[in-house]
Order: structure tokens, then C-alpha cells, then sequence
């Protein structure tokens, strides 16, 4: 691929983000690319070297479609959506759970910015509820704490703390795409030219660019231990970020033990109650749900899939959610 244009540089980890999901998973590469692809034309699509950059990303995006087409995820919108959904909330999870118990590395931090960058690729499906605005906001500002902290030698606080409603507004902006201005506390260099100290080896995909001025270095004041975790709230056996060598700094990350949900014992024989009317939209809504169950399976998300079939069951024996 060409050299990324300037005007485009809010779409480059994005890109690099499509880049290691290559071989790992084509189809969040591919809905990174069409992220990064539909943003750019907004960017700039009229000067030469803007015009050329995102006529071959095109070009690249139509292979991509060809060699998967086979794959319901792309050839399927709502289960794409499922896909991405599942994956990006699997990394904020795993970084997530990584932060409650104290564990900071450098894998987390890059969880938690992957996961941003995923969700912001979730837009490409249309708007995004606001839950995962929520994650989107968190998991970034998340990412940018801890890698200060640990860059300048302090502690990062760990768990859901406060995150300032104006330095939030400023650090990620209407749309918080650009992955621009994340800094929290003194101006830092970008991710990937920290100090090697923080741990072995490149973390490509995660950066940081620095916002001019100085702030506060310890966490801000406003509450934020509101925010909804998803279903599932563990560090699953198969998480999509590669966890890192073991050092003496820093010991393997263990993974918690799973927790699958009762089921309603209600709906094991359940059959449509009468006088039940479903709409089109109901329909949508029970389709939905199964693909977000069979997309959590692929992670062997048990507990997640339980619960999304206990939905469209429900949905589907009596019209209400």
C-alpha cells in the first residue's frame, strides 16, 4: 500500500489495525479497511495523492470481497456486525479485566486501544448504541491513562475510575474517530516510541498522539464506575490480542473462570403463545440475537451465546423482549 497521505493520518491505525488481522481474521481486516475507506472520503477525496491512496484502498477492498465471499460475515451485514461487535468487546474484556486486577502491561493497553478502533469500525453498520459509545470513550481514555502512568513511572489506578466530562468532550470529539489529542497529563510521545522498559518487543497498532499543554497526571474527578460491561465479563481462554512473552517485570495473565447463566427452564419447551403477532422488525430482532450467539461460540463464549438464544426465544413465544 502507498504512503498514507497526511489529510488521512485519523485513518492510519485503522489501517495498521486491518494489517495485523491479515491472516489472524480477514474479516475484521476487511471492515477495517471499509472503515478506513468511507472516512477517508469524508477526509479528503479530491486532492491527487488522496484521491490515488483511497482508489487503491478500494481496489484492495473489492479483492478482499471476492476471496470472501463465501463468508456470511461479509456477504451478511447483520452477522458482520456481530462479528466486529464480538470481537471488539472480547479485547475491552480481556483489557477490562486485566485492569480490575492490577495486571498492567503492554498488551492490555494496546487491548483497550484495539478495542476503540474496533468500535469505531462498528459505525460502518450505522450508529452506534450508546453502550458502546460508552466503551468507545472508556476503553481510549483507558489506554492513554495507563500507558502515561506507566511511562512516567506511576501507578496506574485500577478499575473503573473517573473520567473528566470536558476533557472527554476535548480528548475524543463528536465522532471520537480520529484517535487524535488522547493524551492525559503531560504531552507524551507515541505508543510505539516509548520506553522499551514498559515491556519486550513492538506493539504495532497503538498509538498516541500527544495534545499540546499539560494537565493533571492523576485520574480525573468525574464518577465513571457506571459504565455496562457486557455479558461475559471475563478474560476468555482464546482472547484476540496475543498476550506477550512473560518477563520478570510482569507474570502471565491468568485467566478468570467462566460463568455460564441459568437457563430459563420456561423456554426449554416453549411454543408461541396465542394471539402473538410478530413484525418484520421482531423478526430482525430474533435473527439478530442467533447471530450474536453464533458469533460468540466462535470465541467459545458460552454464557454470551446462552443468553442471546434465551432472547430470541423469548421474542419469538411471546412479541416482547
Amino acid at each position: 500500500m502507498a504512503a498514507l497521505p497526511p489529510q488521512l493520518k485519523p485513518i492510519q491505525h485503522h489501517l495498521r489495525t486491518a494489517q495485523e488481522h491479515e491472516k489472524r481474521d480477514p474479516v475484521v481486516a476487511y471492515y477495517c479497511r471499509l472503515y478506513a475507506m468511507q472516512t477517508g472520503m469524508k477526509l479528503d477525496s479530491k486532492t491527487p495523492e488522496c484521491r490515488k491512496f483511497l482508489v487503491k484502498l478500494m481496489d484492495q477492498l473489492e479483492s478482499m470481497k471476492k476471496e470472501l465471499a463465501d463468508n456470511d460475515s461479509i456477504s451478511q451485514e447483520v452477522v458482520g456486525n456481530a462479528h466486529i461487535e464480538n470481537y471488539a468487546l472480547k479485547m475491552f474484556l480481556y483489557a477490562d479485566n486485566e485492569d480490575r486486577a492490577g495486571r498492567f502491561h503492554k498488551n492490555m493497553i494496546k487491548s483497550f486501544y484495539s478495542a476503540s478502533l474496533l468500535l469505531d469500525v462498528l459505525t460502518v453498520f450505522g450508529e452506534l448504541s450508546e453502550e458502546n459509545i460508552q466503551h468507545r470513550k472508556y476503553a481510549r481514555w483507558k489506554a492513554t491513562y495507563i500507558h502515561n502512568c506507566l511511562k512516567n513511572g506511576e501507578t496506574p489506578q485500577a478499575g473503573p475510575i473517573g473520567m473528566d466530562q470536558d476533557e472527554e468532550a476535548d480528548e475524543f470529539g463528536a465522532e471520537g474517530s480520529s484517535g487524535q489529542g488522547l493524551s492525559h497529563g503531560p504531552p507524551s510521545q507515541s505508543y510505539e516510541d516509548q520506553d522499551q522498559s514498559l515491556g519486550p518487543g513492538p506493539a504495532p497498532g497503538i498509538g498516541f498522539t500527544p495534545s499540546p499543554g499539560s494537565g493533571p497526571s492523576g485520574p480525573p474527578t468525574t464518577n465513571y464506575n457506571n459504565i455496562h460491561i457486557p455479558p461475559g465479563a471475563h478474560a476468555p481462554a482464546n482472547t484476540p490480542a496475543e498476550l506477550p512473552p512473560p518477563t520478570a517485570e510482569a507474570a502471565k495473565p491468568v485467566p478468570l473462570p467462566r460463568s455460564v447463566p441459568t437457563v430459563d427452564p420456561t423456554l426449554l419447551n416453549a411454543q408461541q403463545q396465542g394471539g402473538v403477532h410478530l413484525s418484520p422488525e421482531d423478526f430482525t430482532k430474533a435473527q439478530k440475537y442467533c447471530k450474536y450467539a453464533g458469533s460468540a461460540l466462535q470465541y467459545e463464549d458460552v454464557g454470551t451465546a446462552i443468553q442471546n438464544l434465551q432472547k430470541a426465544l423469548k421474542l419469538l413465544t411471546t412479541g416482547k423482549e
